[in-house]
């Protein structure tokens, strides 16, 4: 009963209305619509599909397990990678982000660090370095990004990132579709 009430509230109140607004729409008591949510009594299947159609739903979509998706990732959820023979690390920062439209990594370089050279493909990608520099190429291209710039190309050359300094450098990079 409870699992129903409470859904039922949140519905209502994600439509702007009050319990006397919901119960002139679904023909039922004030009253009715009070206790459903405190979870002090349950509808028949007829009054809960007349509810769920004041609210805009059905039963399929009512009753549907649609966990939510996490919005906010922490530290201990990350991925990463170390490749030592390219002096490179990568953080997957939003974990399973393959099955969505953009994939952002945190990158670091040591000195001497080769991000991968990626061959073209579909999609585009975005950079901010956060710190040190790097060396973005892009086709036969070569762009020299420093702290606080950001890059932004579409992926149908082949490109990648180097650290040729000799500080360690960090980029955020957002790949779209995932790729990493």
């Amino acid at each position: 009963m409870e699992f129903i009430g409470r859904k039922i509230r949140e519905l209502r109140l994600e439509n702007g209305l009050t319990q006397e607004e919901l119960a002139d729409r679904s023909e039922l008591t004030k009253g009715f619509i009070s206790q459903l949510e405190r979870g002090l009594t349950s509808p028949s299947i007829a009054t809960l599909q007349d509810l769920l159609g004041a609210l805009g739903t059905n039963l399929a979509e009512f009753f549907a397990n649609d966990e939510e998706d996490l919005v906010v990732f922490t530290a201990d959820e990350f991925f990463e990678k170390t490749d030592e023979a390219n002096k490179v690390k990568i953080h997957w920062i939003v974990p399973n982000a393959q099955k969505y439209e953009m994939e952002p990594i945190l990158l670091e370089l040591k000195p001497g660090g080769l991000a991968y050279d990626d061959e073209p493909h579909a999609g585009e990608e975005f950079g901010y370095v956060l710190e040190g520099e790097v060396t973005l190429k892009v086709g036969k291209r070569k762009f020299r990004v420093l702290k606080g710039q950001t890059f932004y190309y579409t992926s149908n050359k082949t490109h990648g990132l180097e650290n040729l300094t000799n500080r360690k450098a960090v980029v955020l990079w957002v790949s779209t579709p995932p790729m990493f």
